[in-house]
């Protein structure tokens, strides 16, 4: 039941949260720490990002439809799962390695912005159309992502593992989509046999 319930409704909670994280910025990140502050940007920023994509499934929609062509590789559930324990568990934890244990240590947030904007707009160029996500990837993931990565103080261990986060989140979401198509294919043509 509450699965159910976030699956329908976690769109409108990026869009809440998102924008009460921004309103709370004026109380101020402690000691002005502006690498913390990006590490702390990046939540309200990848739930505004995630309004664009998700509002009205559009993303899984978009993927299940143009990528797989209509194989239901990404469920309600699927997304649910990146989304909120895959971006908003690893920002939260990367906020609290940036402020318990050092700024580099919070490098996964950036990295994992930076590294989602580029496959929006990967995908936008190798699909030669818009996919939901894409505005926001390009004007806003993108230069941030970048900004953040080359500002945050991190030696060259903390910037590998921050790296490495984000692309095996990203190459788990594409794997799994992968698998799932490959099953529903090989069961749509067991039932059409």
């Amino acid at each position: 039941m509450i699965r159910s319930y976030l699956e329908a409704h976690w769109v409108a909670a990026a869009l809440f949260m998102g924008v009460a994280l921004l309103l709370l910025l004026p109380l101020g990140i402690p000691g002005g720490d502006r690498a913390l502050l990006l590490i702390y940007l990046a939540s309200p920023i990848y739930m505004l990002h995630q309004v664009e994509e998700h509002l009205g499934d559009r993303f899984r929609r978009f993927v299940n439809s143009r990528v797989f062509g209509g194989v239901e590789a990404l469920t309600t559930g699927d997304v649910l799962v990146i989304n909120l324990p895959g971006v908003w568990g690893i920002n939260l934890a990367a906020l609290y390695a940036a402020y318990f244990v050092g700024p580099g240590w919070g490098l996964a947030a950036a990295w994992l912005i930076l590294v989602n904007g580029l496959t929006h707009l990967g995908m936008a160029a190798h699909l030669r159309s818009y996919n939901p996500g894409l505005a926001s990837a390009v004007l806003v993931f993108i230069p941030f992502g970048l900004y953040a990565v080359v500002t945050i103080p991190a030696t060259m261990l903390q910037l590998v593992v921050a790296l490495v986060i984000a692309l095996g989140i990203h190459a788990a979401i594409a794997l799994h989509a992968l698998q799932r198509a490959r099953v529903a294919r090989v069961a749509a043509n067991a039932a059409t046999s």
